[in-house]
Parts: structure tokens; sequence; C-alpha cells
């Protein structure tokens, strides 16, 4: 029989991470007591400290401001990227209207 992988809700990790960071409950008492696990705790708890701490992790976020830098940070990428593309595109068109007028 095989077991259905649990998803957690973001706004759940950052509640269970806080448990831990904030509310000093240990990681194998407030694993117990919301039914997760150790290790998925750990990872969140660690997460949130690095978020806490200005790093930009590469996984799901968990705080709003994270999202919001991960979600400008893809916006930047995706207008560079535009960007080079317009550049090439006028040097086609001006390289091409040099030579119609030689």
């Amino acid at each position: 029989m095989t077991r259905k992988r649990r998803s957690f809700s973001a706004e759940f990790k950052l509640e269970a991470a806080c448990l831990v960071l904030d509310e000093g409950y240990s990681v194998p008492e407030a694993s117990r007591s919301l039914n997760v696990g150790e290790t998925a705790l750990r990872r969140w708890v660690k997460q949130l400290e690095a978020e806490r701490s200005g790093a930009t992790p590469q996984s799901k976020v968990l705080t709003p401001e994270q999202q919001r830098i991960q979600e400008l940070e893809a916006r930047i990428n995706r207008l560079e990227r535009e960007k080079a593309i317009l550049k090439k595109a006028t040097a086609l068109l001006m390289s091409d209207a040099l030579e119609r007028t030689r």
C-alpha cells in the first residue's frame, strides 16, 4: 500500500518554524504537537533562519518578503533577456539599413 505524501502550505510551515524559533518549543515537541516529521520541521526552521538573515532561498519561500524578492528577481531576469533580444534586433536592423544605403 502506498502512502500519500502530505503537502503543507507556506503559512503552516512558517507558523511551525516560528514555534521553534520564537516560542521556544523544541523540534521534537513541535513536530509531535503538529503531527509532522522532525526532519521536515528542522528543514523549515533552517530555511526560516536563512530567510531572516537575508539569504534568498532556492526553494519555496516562507516569508512574504522573500516571496516578493523572488518574484522581483524573476522579473528582472525576464526583462534583461528581453533587453538583450531588443539589442540584437536593433543591431540587425541597423546593419540592414546600412547595406541598403550603400
